[in-house]
Parts: structure tokens; C-alpha cells; sequence
């Protein structure tokens, strides 16, 4: 197990991560010293400069501040997104450092204290950020590493004087395996990270060791899920514990009322858009609910939860267009956001520019993507964000576009943008790689 206590110097190798910041933050709350390397810079690192963090962008041993230089006191944390050919992994490795992967730290900083961890290849960064909401809502003060920056914190890092931490659990690299949780909540087992995993399979039986960790009463799992646990929700069921009733939309927000074990809550207020919200919603009721916070403050605070930004975050409403950004990069998260859009603007014509994140995930869910975006009426196709992979011959953007079945498609850079979607109704730009850097440019256009 990881001692924190003789370290004095921190260095993440991948600190622009989402998940590696919420640590960088934490760390430098705590007074170590925080340094760190990332290919580029971005809105997080130069927000963790802010924070009294020092970020690099060369991947180079002259990078490395010199107080950094005795490997006794220093801890040096890394995400699996760096490789381990990188100059400065290779220099810490071979001067002795002490290297851990940053679910190994998470997982020490954990230990000790009463742990809700949330996980699933969707869903999971809302419900870990809306239950962190509800707890210090109701004078829990937890803390919270979330992979998404909550609104309502404006931030991926809370810190709380209460034993309760909420963690969101990654699957990716069997990451959350090195967590030791008190409570489990797992929202979904779609196949995803194939290129770790190989088949999905293995990856529900990573998600079955994974729930092994608590005993029944303390998991609990959405209905349906081939994943055996005392208590379910749902989003519309007559048999799981927890599930919404009677949902509808008023004034362009979902109404519905929360079924639990012991009564109904009725008119509950979602504060976010999307169907998908709800189910959310339903989510982190049921885990505030085993953890001491009354339905009725439950469903106060569900609707006063202002999301996490890049999950459907609409940038722009005026009269003649909307524009709306989503983290959505697999599959089933498109279809969602896609359907989330139509319910909310059923009349107008829908533009997705999507970025495809990995070639093997490309790869593995072509036909799968080339439906969900075929929902669009018209799709703008960015290149493939790499991320910490190679090419793979045959995989590419210009293959997914000819599956699309949407015909008013093509292929773009994003030096097209904003020029190319001046004239459009309803706008949405999809995917986890760098995509983001085009919010800007089109709010621009479109409010000028």
C-alpha cells in the first residue's frame, strides 16, 4: 500500500486527464508540491496552474524541476494513456522512483475512509457528481473525485470534512479493481475498451469481481443487468426498488415521481434535459437513500443539480438555433444524446459533428456508430482522435462515413469550423478527444 506521509513532491505523468487532475488538485490542497507533464495544454492544465500546479508540455528530462530530483520523497503517478516508451517514464523508471497507475493512489487515498464508488461504461460521471451533490447538500461534507467537472462545484474535486468519498470507478485498465469500496452502484455493462478487455465477457466479469468487493445489501445495480444484488433501479419498472413513475415533460423539464422502498415521491423535478437524466436521477436517489438522507431532500436537491459540463451542455438557445455539446463517444451514449435533442426540439433539422475517440473502439463498434449518427439529418465527420494509440490500416473516419446512412454527410478538419454550420438549426458537437475546442469558436460565430 501506498504512504503518503514522508513524500514531498507529486509528479503525474498525463496530468491533463480528467481523472489524474481530480488527484493533482487533491494533492496540492494537501501543500506537496505538484508537477506534471501533458502533451498540450488545455483548460485543465492551465487551471492546475491556477491551483499552484506546475505543468510541461515537452516530454523531456529537462522538464523535471529540480526539487523533483531525490527519489525518496517523490511519488510519480501515470494513467495508462501514457506510454511506456515516454522519455520521462522511462527516466523515473529506470532512476528508482517509485511509479504508481493512478487508480493504485486513488484507491490508498480511499481506504480508510467509507467509500461509494459508482460505476459502469455510462452514466457514471453524472451519478457520482449528483450524488456528491445531494450528501453535501444535506450536511454530509464528502469528498468526491469525479471524472467531469460538476457545475454545481465547478469541479471535478471535492473536499469534505466527512468520512464519505464519492468515486467515480473506471473500468478502463481494470482500474476500479484497486478501489476498496462500502458501497457499489453499477449503471451499465456495454461492451467498451475492447482493446483492453477483448471480449465483452471479460469485461462483465471485471464488473462481476468488481461487485464481488461489497456484499449484496451494499450493490446495488440497474434492473437487468446480468449482475446478481439485493437492490435494482430502473427508469420505468414495476419490479426494481427504485424506478420513476409517471414521467412527463411540462415547460421543457421532466416531471416524474420516484418509487422506493418505503413510499412515492411525487413531482420530482429533473434540472437536466435528456430521458437519460432521469434514469440518473433515479441512480443517485437510491445510493443517498441507503446512506441517511430522506427522500424528500433527495428530490430537493436532484433538482437544483446543475449537471457536469460537456454532458449536454446547450451553449446556445436563441429563436433560430441551438447549440448543445456532449461528451458522448460510444455508441449508446450518440443514440442518447441524439434522442435527448428530438424530444427537446422535435421540429428542428439536426447537425452532428462527432469526433470518433480510439481507432480500436472505431474499430470494434463501427456499424454501431454508423447507426446512431444515421438518427442525425446531417453529419459532419471529424478524423480519428488517436489518443494513446497507433493507426490500425482500414480504420478510419472516411470508412464510418460511407456506413452513415444520413445523406447529407462529409468528412472535415477542424479548421472548417465555424464557416461550415453557420446556417444550422440544431447543432451538437460529440466525442471525447479534443472536439471541445471547437465550443468556442462556434459560440462565436453563432451569437455574433
Amino acid at each position: 500500500m501506498i504512504k503518503f506521509n514522508h513524500l514531498k513532491q507529486i509528479y503525474f505523468l498525463g496530468i491533463g486527464g480528467i481523472g489524474m487532475s481530480a488527484l493533482a488538485r487533491y494533492f496540492a490542497e494537501l501543500n506537496y508540491e505538484v508537477a506534471g507533464y501533458d502533451k498540450s495544454s488545455s483548460g485543465i492544465t492551465r487551471s492546475l496552474e491556477q491551483a499552484s500546479c506546475t505543468v510541461f508540455t515537452k516530454d523531456e528530462v529537462a522538464s523535471i524541476p529540480s526539487s523533483f530530483n531525490n527519489p525518496n520523497y517523490v511519488l510519480i503517478v501515470y494513467t495508462p494513456a501514457i506510454s511506456e516508451h515516454s522519455t520521462l517514464f522511462q527516466y523515473f523508471k529506470k532512476q528508482g522512483y517509485q511509479l504508481c497507475k493512478r487508480a493504485e493512489v486513488l484507491g490508498a487515498i480511499t481506504q480508510d475512509k467509507k467509500c461509494l464508488a459508482i460505476a459502469g461504461t455510462h452514466g457514471k460521471t453524472t451519478i457520482s457528481s449528483m450524488l456528491s451533490y445531494i450528501l453535501s447538500d444535506n450536511n454530509i461534507d464528502c469528498s468526491a473525485f469525479l471524472g467531469g467537472i460538476a457545475t454545481n462545484f465547478n469541479s471535478n474535486l471535492r473536499i469534505g470534512l466527512d468520512d464519505s468519498t464519492v468515486v467515480e470507478a473506471d473500468e478502463f485498465d481494470r482500474s476500479f479493481l484497486q478501489l476498496h469500496p462500502n458501497w457499489i452502484l453499477i449503471s451499465s455493462t456495454d461492451a467498451d475498451h475492447l482493446d483492453i478487455y477483448g471480449t465483452p465477457a471479460d469485461l462483465l466479469s471485471s464488473f462481476k469481481l468488481f461487485s464481488d468487493k461489497v456484499s449484496s445489501r451494499n450493490l446495488i445495480v440497474k434492473e437487468g443487468l446480468p449482475i446478481a444484488s439485493e437492490y435494482t433501479y430502473a427508469l420505468d419498472s414495476s419490479t426494481a426498488n427504485f424506478s420513476a413513475q409517471n414521467i412527463r415533460v411540462e415547460n421543457g423539464s421532466y416531471h416524474f415521481d420516484i418509487l422506493h422502498p418505503k413510499g412515492l415521491c411525487t413531482n420530482v423535478i429533473s434540472g437536466l434535459p435528456g430521458i437519460h437524466n432521469v434514469e440518473n436521477s433515479i441512480a443517485a436517489f437510491s445510493i443517498a437513500y441507503f446512506n441517511g438522507v430522506k427522500p424528500e431532500n433527495i428530490t430537493r436537491s436532484i433538482s437544483s443539480f446543475l449537471g457536469v459540463k460537456r454532458r449536454f451542455d446547450i451553449h446556445v438557445k436563441t429563436t433560430n438555433q441551438v447549440y448543445i455539446d456532449d461528451y458522448a463517444h460510444h455508441p449508446k451514449e450518440i443514440e442518447m444524446a441524439i434522442r435527448s435533442a428530438r424530444d427537446l426540439y422535435p421540429n428542428r433539422e439536426l447537425t452532428v459533428i462527432f469526433q470518433p475517440h480510439l481507432f480500436s473502439r472505431t474499430r470494434d463498434f463501427m456499424d454501431d456508430f454508423a447507426t446512431a449518427l444515421s438518427a442525425a439529418d446531417c453529419v459532419m465527420l471529424l478524423e480519428v482522435y488517436a489518443a494513446r494509440e497507433l493507426p490500425i490500416n482500414g480504420v478510419n473516419s472516411k470508412v464510418l462515413l460511407e456506413k452513415i446512412k444520413t445523406k447529407n454527410k462529409g468528412l472535415y478538419t477542424k479548421e472548417a469550423f465555424p464557416e461550415a454550420i453557420a446556417n444550422t438549426e440544431l447543432l451538437m458537437t460529440l466525442g471525447a478527444g479534443d472536439v471541445d475546442t471547437l465550443i468556442q469558436p462556434i459560440k462565436t460565430l453563432l451569437t455574433q
